[in-house]
């Protein structure tokens, strides 16, 4: 079943995670730290291995030569290396095809300089460069042993590795340093920004810190302070001056009309007349007060007994159905009384019975009674699901509202002084039909 609730914990919007301004600026301290030092490390290892591959190579590649040019002066010798780590080999043509049977990998290999390696019958691990030159009548085969160099660069790629992770963890001691550097003034001035809350007249904030970024902000927030007190007391100076003007009118309206029902002469069209002006005058009052209550966001005091109340507009509205064939009537026996001022339960409760005696054509609006809440429930046309998600929006206008008239406000209002006494409203689909409308004075 679809419902909609307005209350102060549920229409609170989920606020999305975000980082600290503060893990942001340690993050990227991080990142920083660890992508230059990566990089730096890359290039380090990528520039090593160049240049002793390079160098290697050139060696080989000079010393095969002197190797060939050795075994030609000297034919039958074998020809000497005067190189550590390198051991030179001669195959003649003869034995072509012997090498094929011993060495296949050296076999298929052409001129150049290649890599070799794999693991020996031990298990261990073998590396090492094979220069290669091939005549139609010799082959001559170098190889350099590079299985201490390869342990050298394990054992320098993990000083690398270790340095990234060293300089990284740096990076982190240096973000967090930095980090409540300058994250100091912006916390003081959020701190001095809260507490200047706690009374009418704003502190000035840019008196507290130097003329730098954050002084800049705290200035601005001064300016924007001192505009937005002028606007809110511009505002309650309104309110309070309309509320007082309003009333001396509806005072007037009220004592005329006590004055004329209490003449004997008049007949009863004319004093059921009277009667409903004597109603809208009180409405206009209780709205006039919890509209002056909203405006200043401060709570009234009172004892209100809601079952009273409720009767009390069930006979203003049954006066007002005009031959509906509209049954109003009060289920359960609650004696609710709740610390708030009559004008203020008096325009909630108001607007959901209006609502409801407006929408039902025909049928029954009934006003249950419960321990700690109200329910209004009606036989009316029901609840879209365009308006459970637009219902107590101000402005918004139901999908049966057709030509009738209001502003749309009503439902809005109610909704604010759930918030403001910390009550909840609900509003689903009944079981059948209409709608059941529940205003809990319970603190959500």
């Amino acid at each position: 079943m679809s419902e909609i609730e307005a209350s102060p914990r549920r229409l609170r919007r989920r606020r999305r995670f975000r980082r600290q301004l503060r893990s942001r600026i340690i993050l990227a301290f991080v990142l920083l730290g660890f992508g230059l030092t990566a990089l730096f490390a890359w290039a380090t290892n990528y520039t090593r291995t160049r240049v002793e591959n390079q160098l290697v190579e050139d060696v080989m590649n000079s010393n095969i030569d002197a190797y060939a040019d050795s075994y030609y002066s000297a034919p039958g010798q074998t020809p000497g290396i005067d190189f550590q780590q390198m051991v030179g080999r001669v195959v003649k043509k003869e034995n072509f095809e012997t090498l094929r049977f011993e060495q296949p990998d050296w076999y298929e290999l052409g001129d150049g300089i290649h890599n070799v390696s794999g693991a020996n019958p031990d298990g261990s691990p073998f590396a090492y460069k094979l220069a290669v030159r091939k005549t139609p009548n010799e082959w001559f085969f170098l190889a350099y042993d590079m299985t201490q160099s390869v342990r050298g660069e394990k054992q320098f790629n993990r000083a690398i590795y270790g340095s990234v992770l060293v300089f990284t963890l740096l990076s982190l001691l240096v973000g967090w340093w930095s980090a409540s550097r300058v994250m100091s003034p912006v916390s003081e001035l959020a701190t001095r920004l809260k507490e200047s809350g706690s009374s009418s007249q704003p502190d000035q904030l840019a008196s507290h810190f130097p003329d730098d970024e954050v002084g800049q902000l705290a200035e601005a927030l001064d300016d924007y302070s001192a505009r937005l007190t002028e606007v809110v007391q511009r505002d309650r100076e309104f309110n309070a001056d309309v509320s007082h003007e309003l009333r001396t009118p509806l005072a007037v309206i009220k004592g005329a009309v006590e004055l004329l029902l209490s003449a004997p002469d008049v007949d009863d069209k004319t004093r059921n007349r009277l009667l409903r002006i004597q109603r809208a005058e009180a409405q206009c009052t209780d709205l006039i007060s919890a509209l002056l209550l909203l405006s200043r966001n401060e709570r009234g005091h009172g004892a209100t007994d809601v079952g009273k109340l409720a009767e009390q507009m069930l006979d203003a509205h049954r006066a007002q159905i005009a031959g509906k064939p509209l049954e109003l009537r009060i289920e359960g026996h609650s004696e609710l009384v709740i610390d708030a001022p009559e004008a203020a339960v008096s325009v909630a409760l108001g607007n959901l019975i209006g609502n409801a005696v407006k929408y039902t054509k025909r049928g029954a609006v009934i006003v249950r009674l419960l321990p700690d809440s109200v329910e209004v429930i009606d036989s009316g046309p029901g609840l879209s699901a365009e308006d459970a998600a637009k219902l107590f929006e101000r402005g918004y206008r139901g999908t049966h509202a057709g030509h009738s008239q209001g502003g749309g406000i009503g439902l809005s209002i109610v909704r604010r002084l759930c918030d403001l006494y910390e009550w909840s409203v609900r509003v689903s689909p009944g079981e059948t039909e209409g709608v059941v409308a529940t205003l809990s004075f319970r603190a959500s």
